[in-house]
């Protein structure tokens, strides 16, 4: 992987790039440069282009006008297969694994056999990146059986066991702790000092600032700005955040995170939840021992690093998986072994982390997806019989509710952005009588403006006298939005503290902790 060539020099080019779909101009003439030996920062809102970019890049699709270059030279990325001939790899933001297979068949899938290093190698190489990156997920589990942040560990992985000249990281910090995020940034410098072009898409400002020669910014599909690795090294972390958010959105006020939430008294019990425990499978943790207490009015923030059970918890509550023992009580009524449909209709909901394959079917329109949790029911089937207008109202009144941005209702989800996927998701989990919602990593992948709408989202619930469970990664939105933090670890609660925005500095080292399995008293 080592590389003589000079970080001025260009290795990937769009040049005057035009990409459109069916009713969207997701690409509009734009021009960009990617060069040897620097970490390329991309910036933008959901729907800015950056996922179609990253698309025609990996060999997805190609641009309808316009060219791309590799060292110079035209090309026609026609597939993954080309792109990967040129030396361009991809970690995406949502995993491209097949989760049947193990980790070391998903490792070598799609080299040929005759040029594949014997496993004994594999094992060697997936040992040195399991120090720099902390992965601890063996060979043999089934991929699928990993939760999304350790299958995001290994697209990582599996790219940098390829001669990469080109690393594409597509959100590859969502789901990471912030000691893996700073590591994986460390080898992305690592990277670019060997000459290797790192292409790196975030939406968090400060890890543009801190990973960044050069920054990037597209808006509405088109190039807004950039800036450049000189101007960027003598920007101070605010000045560069500054100049992003304005380039972004046009005023340097906007997109801010919110001010952390100013706790209300909780009002009665809605949620309780003793002892509950699940069987563990393969490489999923089991969870032991489970309590906790949610009111009205209250959020009650799961913090822990990913892997710990969180999924889990959030999948027992739902009734996707099984307790094999404890008791959960939604206003007062036991709902333990009731199905997912109960649940539902009783008042608790859940949004899945997974919105392209757990939370929506890629392929349906969006009037479908929005009923996808009705199917069979009244008012939007009777006797069997699809009742199309009704599904189509109900689609077009959360299309508006939730300012979702699609061409109509008949539109496939998956040609939305993932901001305006979570938006309908989240409209169809507040559809009748929700009483207590569990959002599940709710602003993963999302721009600045979709993060800090789901942040007032998830505020509002509260403040309707909903209750709201938050399961996240970022230890910001926990201590952002939360009343109470819980946190976890190997699939049992490590503690429960009250937060306090007057000392921020102290619960993040409390929460930070209990995440690695301190105790309070150490």
């Amino acid at each position: 992987m080592e590389n003589d060539l000079s970080c001025n020099e260009e290795r990937v080019s769009l040049v005057n790039v035009t990409k459109r779909f069916p009713g969207v101009v997701a690409v509009d003439k734009v021009s960009l440069s990617f060069h040897a030996g620097e970490v390329h920062v991309l910036l933008g809102e959901n729907g800015a282009g950056k996922s179609t970019i990253v698309g025609m890049l990996a060999g997805l699709q190609e641009p309808d006008e316009g060219h791309i270059t590799v060292d110079g030279r035209q090309v026609r990325l026609s597939s993954p297969t080309e792109s990967l001939a040129h030396g361009i790899n991809t970690v995406f933001q949502h995993v491209m694994l097949v989760p049947t297979l193990t980790v070391f068949e998903n490792l070598i899938l799609g080299a040929p056999w005759w040029t594949r290093p014997p496993r004994s190698e594999i094992e060697h190489r997936v040992k040195e990146l399991s120090r720099e990156f902390g992965l601890s997920v063996p060979l043999d589990a089934r991929t699928g059986d990993l939760s999304l942040g350790e299958q995001q560990q290994i697209e990582i992985a599996r790219a940098l066991l390829r001669d990469s000249r080109v690393l594409i990281l597509d959100e590859a910090t969502s789901m990471l702790t912030p000691r893996g995020a700073d590591e994986l940034g460390d080898r992305m410098r690592r990277l670019a000092g060997r000459g290797i072009c790192v292409i790196f898409i975030t939406h968090k400002l400060s890890e543009a600032y801190r990973f960044g020669d050069r920054i990037s910014i597209l808006k509405q599909g088109r190039f807004a700005g950039a800036i450049a690795p000189e101007r960027l090294s003598e920007m101070t972390e605010e000045e560069a955040i500054e100049e992003k958010v304005r380039l972004m959105f046009g005023q340097s006020d906007q997109g801010r995170a919110e001010t952390t939430r100013t706790s209300q008294d909780p009002g009665e019990m809605c949620l309780a939840v003793e002892g509950l425990a699940t069987e563990g499978e393969a490489e999923i943790l089991a969870l032991s021992d489970i309590s906790f207490e949610l009111r009205v009015g209250e959020i009650l923030g799961i913090a822990g690093i990913d892997g710990n059970g969180q999924k889990q918890l959030a999948e027992a509550l739902a009734g996707q998986r099984t307790a094999t023992a404890g008791r959960i009580a939604l206003d007062g009524v036991d709902i333990t072994r009731l199905p997912v449909g109960r649940r539902r209709k009783l008042g608790l909901r859940y949004l899945t982390d997974d919105r392209l394959r757990e939370g929506s079917v890629g392929e349906f329109p969006v009037s479908h997806n929005a009923v996808l949790k009705e199917i069979g029911a009244r008012p939007f089937w009777v006797r069997g019989v699809e009742q199309a207008r009704k599904i189509a109202d109900h689609a077009i009144h959360l299309i508006h509710q939730f300012s979702v941005k699609t061409p109509d209702e008949k539109t496939p989800i998956g040609h939305l952005s993932g901001g305006n996927i979570q938006k309908l998701l989240l409209g169809r989990e507040l559809s009748g009588e929700a009483r207590v919602v569990v959002f599940n990593k709710p602003t993963y992948g999302l721009d600045l403006q979709n993060i800090s709408a789901s942040r007032k989202r998830i505020r509002a619930i509260a403040n309707a006298g909903m209750a709201a469970l938050l399961i996240s990664t970022d230890l910001d939105e926990i201590l952002e939005l939360s009343d109470r933090i819980m946190v976890m670890e190997r699939g049992r609660v490590r503690g429960i503290v009250e937060n306090d925005p007057a000392r921020p500095d102290e619960l993040r080292q409390t929460v930070g902790r209990l995440m690695v399995g301190e105790d309070l008293a150490a």
